[in-house]
This record gives structure tokens, C-alpha cells and sequence, in this order.
């Protein structure tokens, strides 16, 4: 008798919690809350670090340009430095000024930085002389020696920037100024490699956006991971 007492007992206490806790575990569910123990955040922070490691799309193509101060820069100058690669023109009068920001934002992070360069090719070397292109660097406020303005033969810049890199660059009298290129700029690692992360859909992201927020935070992100390597 005494056992069957308790047993009813027993049985009504589980049944009370029941009635009060399986509806507030129901909404908890619902609402994603279940799952916020700090074990499993810091799974995935472990996950997320992982997913952000930066892919090697393959060697940079090679160039041997003249720079501002007339001075021949290839490949070579940049052995063992990470470094951000454009194609642009001095008197570009629509996206060059965007892009000439973003890469002053991204001198202006890493600047002092012996490791670190950017890279910025004429596609208008018959206008852009050497002179032409120190006094570009000069208005914009350039203060980086690993900044180098580069000016050479046209045919084989243009080879280099649509087929080497496969960033669009042509010529077209309809355009203001005459020439249109792409905004997007190449980040190269140490070893001369191009290097990207991955879109949310693993995909590689070849190269950033210098007209967009995004795409200059994100390289900038990117560039420090590869200073670190």
C-alpha cells in the first residue's frame, strides 16, 4: 500500500513538471535558444577560422615594367612580400578616383610595413610616363616606397591584364577618357601567388572589389592573414 503511494506520488510530480517545462523547452526550440551553451560557440568559432583560410588560385603572372622614377620593377621586386595589384589610368575620370581611395585606405593600414606593396599599371602608357606617373603619386599624397607606378609597352600591359591576370582592359572612344578596365584588384602572397578566400558557397573569390566597402575590408583582412604566414 505504502509503495503504491508512492509510486502515485512520484508519477504526479513528474507529470507537473511535465505540464510546466516541455512547453518552455518547445519555445526555446522554436526560438534557436537550446543551443547556446559556450561549448558549442566555441565550435564554432573553431569552424568558422577554418572556413577562412585563403585559397591559391596559382602564380602571378609575371611582369617587367618602368615605375615612376624610372626604374625597371617585375615580379622579382616583390619577392617575399605580400602585395595588392590594380589596373588603372592617371586620367580616368570615372572609377580610378574610387579605387585611388581604397588603395590610400590600404596604404594607410599597412604603411611602415617592409613586407608589404601595392601595385598600380597604367593602361595608358603613352600619356602615363614615368614623370607623368610621379606626379600622379605625388598629388594623390603617396607615401609608401613599396608603391610603385608602373608604365610600359601598351600591347603587352593590355596581354597582361586581360590575358595574364583576366582583368578587362581595352580602349573606347565612347567612354569618358577613353578607356575602360576593371575595379577589382589582385592580392599576391610571398611566394607570388594569387590568393583569395571563398564565397558563402565555397567558391573562390578570385579577385576584391576596390569600389566596394566590402571588397577593401575584406583585403585588408586577407592581407594581414598572409603578412602572418
Amino acid at each position: 500500500m505504502f509503495k503504491n503511494k508512492s509510486y502515485i506520488g512520484i508519477s504526479f510530480i513528474i507529470l507537473i513538471f511535465g505540464i510546466y517545462a516541455v512547453p518552455k523547452i518547445v519555445d526555446r526550440i522554436k526560438n534557436g535558444e537550446v543551443v547556446k551553451g559556450n561549448r558549442l560557440d566555441n565550435v564554432g568559432l573553431k569552424d568558422s577560422k577554418a572556413d577562412a583560410k585563403l585559397i591559391t588560385i596559382g602564380p602571378a603572372p609575371k611582369f617587367d615594367l618602368t615605375n615612376q622614377d624610372n626604374i625597371k620593377v617585375s615580379n622579382d621586386t616583390y619577392k617575399g612580400k605580400v602585395y595588392v595589384l590594380e589596373f588603372f589610368f592617371t586620367t580616368c575620370p570615372s572609377i580610378c578616383p574610387k579605387m585611388n581611395l581604397s588603395m590610400l585606405e590600404i596604404e594607410k593600414t599597412f604603411f611602415g610595413n617592409p613586407n608589404f606593396g601595392i601595385v598600380s599599371i597604367t593602361i595608358d602608357p603613352k600619356h602615363d610616363t614615368p614623370q607623368v606617373l610621379k606626379d600622379h603619386a605625388k598629388l594623390l599624397g603617396v607615401k609608401s616606397s613599396n608603391w610603385n607606378f608602373l608604365t610600359g609597352d601598351k600591347a603587352t600591359i593590355m596581354d597582361l591584364s586581360n590575358k595574364g591576370f583576366n582583368l578587362y582592359a581595352g580602349e573606347n572612344e565612347k567612354v569618358s577618357g577613353g578607356f575602360e578596365h576593371s575595379g577589382l584588384f589582385a592580392l599576391i602572397d610571398k611566394d607570388g601567388n594569387i590568393r583569395c578566400r571563398k564565397d558563402e558557397f565555397g567558391n573562390p573569390n578570385i579577385y576584391y572589389d576596390g569600389l566596394d566597402k566590402k571588397g577593401v575590408r575584406d583585403i585588408q583582412e586577407d592581407i594581414k592573414i598572409l603578412l602572418a604566414e
